[in-house]
């Protein structure tokens, strides 16, 4: 099959059955990596480890290799203006080849610059499709802290309070809420301590329900909270916290309810326009019928790898958007990444400085890990989309989240201190990916944080 964007490349692929049978059976994986406690630590939801690298991959290094950039990369700035950063690719190229990535991409921004990036690898495993700098990639739960800031910014506004009832924002479309659901506020939903659950097999039903063919997307998330709103929620002890997708579709709702504006429509305008990231958007990464971008990849039950090219199967239900489904280009990424490092006292400003605090701030402890895998806490602490650890590493507490839609993987880390951020992407999932991740995250932090 000839992928659009090349004449000359042709690929043996077999592509996904559309069949909803199989939709189904694959549902729950696929929201692995957004729904559970390793998506703020750094390790992975369990997952088959990455295949063997392939010969034919081996046989590409020198194709991908001659593509890459060199020396240094000229950055784009949201601002408009330009600053040289030192490329990392030949580094990234070591750690790609050395965990079997597609693709991977990382960057650095100190003070509001970006001082170094680099992008390596290809767009589609086993095949010479070079990534570039521009190329976009899957953030997956790492969208959760720009759904935190677009509340933020109905806060400031005066339409919405940290402590805005479900039921006093909701009631109206959804009349029979039980009372425990309805007495959630908008901080316990995003800080994942309202009591509703980690996904369960009612939501995930929900998330892939058929009005996806009826509704628009503002319609379908009322309809799924309809359909749930008889269930109490009970709040655990001694931790509250339960990554909760379901709580930040909620959030989403009381965002668009009291804007007037779909949540969608919220995050172009309110935070991808704003910072310049021209790049960014939501949903399967690469254009409808291009391969664009550094797609996603799927590992199979027998370790066979598929990429995910685009259409429904490509991302999680757009329903879900609220909790994770964003895409962006690394220097894109870095730019987020770097407002929020310089606690919105640089441009543009999204929220007030206040805000952004309390956002960022620790609003609850999370459980306690027995054996958690080595170099990962056993706990920490979680505000707005945002988890705080102590990383052995830097000895303090830092910003940092992955995200995962099981087909990607993307982590960030964000010191306010220092005015320093680290972003790093891949086009593959699972605990490889994430281990390439994190060798990554620390390699930089180190080298630029001083």
């Amino acid at each position: 099959m000839r992928f659009p964007d090349s004449s000359t490349v042709r690929s043996n692929l077999v592509f996904p059955g559309s069949r909803r049978v199989e939709r189904v059976a694959a549902r729950g994986s696929r929201l692995q990596g957004l729904s559970t406690l390793p998506v703020i630590w750094g390790d992975t939801p369990a997952m088959l480890e990455s295949p063997a690298p392939s010969e034919f991959r081996n046989k590409c290094i020198d194709a991908v290799r001659s593509v890459l950039i060199a020396g240094a990369a000229v950055v784009m700035l949201a601002g408009g203006a330009y600053a040289q950063a030192a490329s990392i690719d030949n580094y990234l190229e070591r750690v790609r080849l050395e965990h079997d990535l597609p693709a991977l991409a990382a960057a650095v921004i100190k003070d509001g610059v970006v001082v170094a990036a680099g992008v390596t690898g290809t767009r589609v495993a086993d095949q010479v499709l070079p990534v570039a700098m521009s190329d976009r990639f899957h953030i997956g739960s790492n969208t959760k802290s720009m759904t935190a800031t677009l509340a933020g910014m109905l806060v400031d506004e005066g339409k919405l309070a940290w402590d805005s009832r479900v039921g006093d924002v909701l009631g109206e479309e959804v009349p029979e809420m039980s009372q425990s659901l309805a007495d959630a506020t908008l901080e316990q939903l995003l800080s994942h301590s309202s009591g509703i659950s980690s996904d369960t097999p009612e939501m995930l039903d929900l998330y892939f329900s058929d009005a996806v063919f009826d509704d628009n997307l503002v319609q379908q998330r009322i309809h799924a909270l309809r359909a749930w709103q008889h269930n109490e929620v009970t709040i655990p002890t001694p931790s509250p916290f339960q990554y909760s997708n379901f709580g930040y579709l909620i959030a989403g709702m009381m965002i668009e309810k009291v804007s007037g504006t779909p949540w969608e429509t919220l995050m172009y305008e309110r935070i991808f326009e704003p910072l310049g990231m021209e790049s960014a958007g939501l949903g399967p990464q690469a254009t409808y019928g291009l391969v664009d971008a550094a797609v996603g990849h799927r590992i199979e039950a027998d370790g066979a790898v598929t990429p995910m090219l685009w259409g429904p199967a490509a991302d999680v239900p757009p329903v879900m958007g609220p909790a994770g489904n964003a895409h962006m280009s690394i220097l894109d990424y870095a730019k987020w990444a770097g407002w929020n490092a310089g606690k919105a006292r640089r441009g543009p400003q999204l929220v007030t400085p206040a805000t952004l605090e309390f956002i960022q701030a620790v609003h609850v402890q999370t459980p306690v890990r027995e054996n958690p895998p080595p170099g990962t806490p056993s706990t920490g602490g979680y505000g707005l989309g945002w988890g705080s650890v102590v990383f052995d590493w830097a000895g303090k507490p830092l910003l940092t989240h992955n995200g995962s839609n099981s087909m990607n993987l993307a982590r960030i880390v964000v010191d306010t201190d220092t005015d320093i951020a680290v972003t790093v992407t891949t086009n593959f999932p699972g605990p490889g990916a994430n281990a390439a991740a994190g060798e990554v995250m620390e390699y930089l932090y180190l080298q630029y944080v001083n």
